[in-house]
């Protein structure tokens, strides 16, 4: 791998890979080798062109559509020789082809349409279409860590009917598959919501819809990333034999050779289901693969939708969920530890995470943290009307059979006053 200050070897736009891609306008292909030959990293790339670096994965994973003026732009900053580009070819819009050389041959069908005594057809998508979608459910994200659930649920189910009505006008488009994986995305945030508000049905439709688009979008990731959302909603609704079944489907999906952050993730969703089952074994085997995965020297750049790494801290927090309902209270408590020790999860997050470390409490004997923590988790559950943890709450107090005691009456309490209020 070349020095990442080292400049482009002087054949590299005469390669055959290079130019075949060039030919084609095959951008996503050019980056990428451009960014090998480099050395450099896709975070690297992203501050090359301009752009972020979610917007760069998309377009090398033939996710993202480039405007004629996105590609001379990256042209420029890249030095890819624009006269070698070229922006559309004989062959058609053959299926599967690049976003950009089959937009580039609708312009040309879009200019036969409108010759004279020809009706303009409505237009139906764009590029900017699929983006425009996904920035509100990023938006709607965003407002997640800080609102009540029930006060994002309208807004988002509106915004899953406006996904599936625009993908259902632009099914015939090239700009569909692109529109169905926003409308995956979509509807797999509605799906977390109804689960924050403990309404398992819909939950469990809008995940099925995510689940539909991502095959739609003909995106493997997404669609095993839907499969192992559903899997761990299963899994928490206390059928985790579903869950299994959904995870093992999920890695079918993804198959070898995957992103270590892909890999990782999901092998923690096969081990919280392992684990509520009660096979330790199992589940101890696929936290050793998640931790073996992140610790790989390329578990860098995720692929969308993941954002963030899977980080060895992430996995130590699914090793103490693990740990919680395998009834391995010193392992939990040590494993809580090591995940906390990182960046602090958002309010409901921390919640969910306290109910867990209370039952790792209680199953140790220490009654009063564990109630503490339970009392905790509940406040941050009311004060963000959250249905979930509530529950959680409630079948962690249903769930302790020790003595009775001051901490266990207080919140026998402040669980009536919830109920009643």
């Amino acid at each position: 791998m070349p020095r990442r200050d080292s400049t482009l070897p002087p054949d590299f736009w005469e390669r055959d890979s290079i130019a075949r891609a060039l030919a084609t306008c095959d951008l996503a292909r050019v980056l990428e080798e451009v960014r090998l030959a480099r050395g450099w990293s896709q975070g690297e790339l992203a501050r090359a062109v301009g752009y972020s670096q979610s917007w760069v994965s998309r377009v090398v994973n033939r996710q993202q559509s480039l405007t004629v003026d996105q590609v001379r732009e990256i042209a420029g900053r890249l030095g890819i020789p624009i006269h070698l580009l070229r922006f559309a070819d004989s062959a058609g819009p053959e299926r599967g082809a690049d976003p950009t050389r089959r937009r580039e041959f609708g312009k040309v069908v879009a200019a036969a349409a409108l010759a004279p005594g020809a009706q303009p057809p409505r237009a139906e998508a764009d590029e900017g279409t699929a983006q425009t979608l996904r920035a509100i459910t990023g938006g709607q994200r965003r407002l997640d860590a800080a609102s009540p659930s029930r006060d994002l649920a309208r807004g988002a189910v509106a915004h899953v009917e406006l996904t599936g009505r625009t993908l259902a006008r632009a099914r015939r488009t090239p700009y569909a598959p692109g529109i169905a994986a926003a409308a995956s995305e979509a509807a797999g945030f509605a799906a977390w919501l109804h689960a924050d508000m403990d309404d398992a049905g819909s939950a469990r439709g809008y995940y099925r819809t995510a689940v539909r688009n991502a095959r739609f979008a003909r995106d493997p990731l997404l669609g095993a990333y839907m499969l192992g959302s559903l899997a761990a909603f299963e899994t928490d609704t206390e059928d985790a034999a579903s869950g299994l079944a959904l995870a093992d489907e999920a890695a079918r999906l993804l198959g070898s050779g995957v992103h270590p952050t892909a890999a990782a993730w999901l092998a923690c969703m096969r081990a919280m289901a392992h684990a509520t089952l009660g096979d330790g074994p199992a589940a101890d085997a696929q936290i050793a693969a998640a931790e073996q995965a992140v610790e790989r020297a390329d578990n860098t750049d995720p692929p969308w939708p993941w954002v963030f790494p899977f980080t060895p801290a992430k996995v130590a927090g699914y090793r103490a969920l693990a740990g919680v309902r395998l009834h391995r209270p010193g392992e939990a408590r040590a494993a809580f530890a090591e995940a906390f020790g990182g960046a602090r999860p958002s309010a409901k997050q921390g919640a969910a995470l306290m109910v867990e470390l209370a039952g790792a409490h209680a199953d140790a004997g220490d009654v009063d943290e564990a109630f503490s923590l339970a009392a905790e988790a509940l406040r941050i559950g009311v004060h963000f009307r959250s249905d979930r943890l509530i529950s959680r709450v409630r079948r962690f107090r249903r769930s302790y059979r020790g003595p009775g005691a001051r901490c266990v009456r207080e919140l026998d309490e402040q669980l009536t006053a919830t109920l009643t209020a």
